[in-house]
């Protein structure tokens, strides 16, 4: 072990032969501010992750406090910057087509709108997480590939065939085989 020491001693010594003091200062000073770039690009990031949320014009977000429990809407979109201990979900307030896929001639379909202004009772039923993760980890991809359900829709599916009528849904459209 010592004869390998020995060696990468050697060795350094003659790349410092090679390298003049400026040489040196150049590298050492590189060295630094690679640092400093790596440790500013890092903690940019847990920024990011940590307190910045961006909607969508087609957005509206549902932030949660966990400190008190205080729910508040995010109507206006673009960047938003918030507390660590509150998280946004992000819900869809576009109209969106759902239905229930089915190999028969029977078809049911219906043109459904989130209303943003019933967020609390919406909570109130459903809960508060991130509603894109929902069923995303499902195999089931039913018929069609464009027919999956996953995140927000598949929320919006459930509440568009329930036998009770939800304030925070709103039907535009109901197509029903002829």
């Amino acid at each position: 072990m010592s004869s390998f020491k020995n060696n990468c001693k050697a060795i350094l010594d003659d790349f410092k032969q090679h390298l003049s003091l400026k040489q040196i200062k150049i590298i050492k000073r590189t060295y630094i501010w690679g640092k400093r770039l790596l440790i500013a690009v890092l903690l940019w990031f847990i920024f990011v992750v940590c307190f910045v949320t961006h909607l969508e014009p087609t957005e509206d977000g549902i932030g949660m406090n966990w400190l008190n429990g205080e729910l508040r809407l995010l109507e206006r979109n673009g960047w938003h910057i918030t507390p660590p201990w509150v998280w946004v979900a992000k819900v869809q307030t576009t109209p969106m087509r759902v239905s229930v896929s089915t190999a028969s001639r029977g078809y049911s379909a219906k043109l459904v709108q989130f209303n943003s202004e019933h967020y609390e009772e919406f909570i109130k039923t459903e809960g508060w997480y991130f509603y894109w993760w929902y069923n995303r980890l499902s195999f089931n991809i039913g018929y069609d590939r464009n027919e999956e359900y996953r995140g927000f829709r598949d929320v919006m599916r459930a509440y568009a065939y329930s036998a009770k009528k939800y304030p925070f849904i709103t039907l535009l459209k109901e197509y029903e085989a002829e």
